[in-house]
């Protein structure tokens, strides 16, 4: 890691934003949501650290408020 990624800290231990991997199951006609990440925004306030667990291969990665709920 660089000094620059280093001396960006979460503003807080609670994430602002998930991230899901959503993948559309058109027999079903619906979408399945599974979390996959989350994000703290910089002190800056001008982007996001953003920690994956697991990377998609198919599907794509939707970024949403903590506070919503997935559609």
């Amino acid at each position: 890691m660089t000094n620059e990624t280093n001396s960006v800290a979460k503003t807080s231990n609670k994430p602002t934003h998930y991230a899901y991997c959503v993948r559309e199951n058109s027999e079903k006609k619906s979408a399945m949501w599974l979390i996959v990440g989350a994000a703290w925004p910089h002190k800056s306030g001008r982007g996001f650290n953003i920690e994956l667990e697991s990377v998609p291969l198919s599907g794509r990665i939707v970024l949403l408020n903590a506070s919503e709920k997935r559609k």
